[in-house]
């Protein structure tokens, strides 16, 4: 998510740092407090690249490049919190680890590299591939958590706050081992598999399998089928149903209102909000905001989410109906807005800007960074893992989406009723499914 704030807020921020900084950790566990302040440590050492660092693990590994070594051990326990959350992935260890399903995949990955996502990552080395990963966001990368998964023995190029230039470097950096080659790709955005596509053709037809999790990277992934340039398989995750509900309505639900409050303390009740899209991130950042007391409205090209705005609710109008007037403006379309700069200008005083998408697209941060508007980044969580098939784009077949839906039920003590043979003869499916057709989303 993208925020930007302007100069009114910069000032207020300033005076209250110290302040906003004890809320914090008030509000987060232990271990997190630990991860934010080893982030953004002002120690002389930090301030120096990591590219100009040689480091170590304890055994003696240096195939990677993080800000600090030192910061593991508070990263490993981040990751254990997170396992909790993520019953599914942890489930997935103990029915398939001894079987080594995934032996043989070298995965070469592009995603936020949080305790989430490193779950993600430790459960596919678990099965049996072997792992070299990237930050998918110069922004949203958990230093403590890169440096545990480095001294896990994980080769990882990333770091909160890198340059454009060093974003590039760590996926080169990843992807060009010289001893180590991919056969499968999982990317969040696409920049990963553009990277490959540009700069390592050979490489590229080798591949054996592409895996994407974005509305952007889905987006990318189809021009490149369109104009016969995509010669490997590739799997679209983002349309599957639980990637759909978890992720985008879910997820998203809680990790708008921990996003705004993490980076501004902005209390939301009263506050006037307009969410551009309401698609099922939008869905979930509406239903958020408005349980919190805010006043929502909502932008939408497509006339059949309007209608459900609409019943569900909310205000469906043109942003510029009402754009000098409201307090936060989030997007939330995973399209290119090309007039949102002309829109911010017109923001009133204090106004937030933010972006639940792909934030280089979504919002033009070269306008606001020459209005001299601040801007962070924060980015919800992905919870998957897949295996491509096929030698075109396909979407994840209705069983797979209903087994990792179940994965998950353990975890509420839900207990699924099983139709009688006869009932599943009149519905004419298979006792244990699947129960939807693929085509349901």
């Amino acid at each position: 998510m993208q925020i930007q704030l302007t100069e009114q807020k910069q000032e207020f921020n300033k005076r209250h740092t110290k302040t906003r900084r004890r809320s914090l950790s008030r509000s987060i566990s232990q271990s997190s407090t630990e991860s934010f302040s080893s982030a953004y440590s002002d120690s002389s050492e930090d301030e120096s690249s990591p590219k100009d660092k040689l480091q170590k693990t304890s055994k003696g590994l240096s195939d990677f490049c993080i800000k600090n070594i030192k910061y593991a051990s508070h990263g490993r326990r981040e990751i254990e919190i997170a396992e909790q959350e993520m019953p599914a992935l942890m489930v997935l260890r103990k029915r398939a680890g001894g079987e080594k399903p995934l032996a043989g995949a070298k995965v070469v990955g592009c995603t936020h590299i949080t305790a989430q996502t490193a779950v993600l990552i430790e459960t596919l080395c678990a099965l049996g591939a072997q792992c070299r990963w990237a930050a998918c966001n110069i922004f949203s990368t958990q230093n403590s958590v890169a440096a545990a998964l480095a001294e896990a023995g994980i080769s990882v190029f990333a770091w909160r706050g890198e340059s454009e230039e060093d974003f590039w470097w760590c996926i080169d950096r990843c992807v060009s081992a010289q001893t180590w080659q991919p056969n499968m790709i999982l990317d969040d955005g696409g920049d990963l598999t553009h990277w490959i596509h540009k700069k390592y053709s050979t490489m590229f037809l080798k591949i054996k399998g592409i895996v994407e999790e974005s509305v952007t990277g889905v987006y990318r992934l189809y021009q490149l089928s369109k104009a016969g340039r995509l010669c490997v398989p590739a799997m679209n995750v983002n349309d599957s149903v639980t990637k759909q509900k978890f992720d985008n309505l879910y997820c998203c639900k809680e990790s708008i209102l921990d996003g705004l409050k993490r980076t501004t303390d902005v209390m939301f009740g009263g506050k006037q909000v307009v969410v551009c899209g309401y698609g099922e991130v939008g869905k979930g950042c509406c239903a958020a905001l408005k349980a919190l007391g805010a006043i929502v409205y909502v932008t939408e090209v497509d006339p059949i989410c309007a209608l459900q705005a609409s019943m569900d609710g909310f205000r469906v109008i043109k942003l510029s109906e009402i754009v000098r007037q409201v307090d936060m403006v989030i997007t939330c379309t995973g399209n290119i807005v090309s007039r949102c700069f002309h829109f911010t200008m017109k923001c009133k005083n204090g106004c937030i800007i933010c972006n639940m998408g792909h934030s280089n697209t979504e919002i033009d941060l070269a306008g606001l960074r020459a209005a001299d508007l601040k801007w962070e980044h924060v980015r919800p969580q992905v919870d998957h893992i897949v295996w491509p098939d096929g030698k075109r784009i396909v979407l994840l077949l209705m069983f797979a989406d209903e087994y990792v839906a179940s994965l998950h039920l353990s975890t509420f003590e839900a207990h699924l009723t099983e139709l009688t043979d006869e009932q599943a003869k009149y519905l004419g499916i298979g006792k244990h499914g699947p129960f939807k057709p693929n085509y349901y989303r």
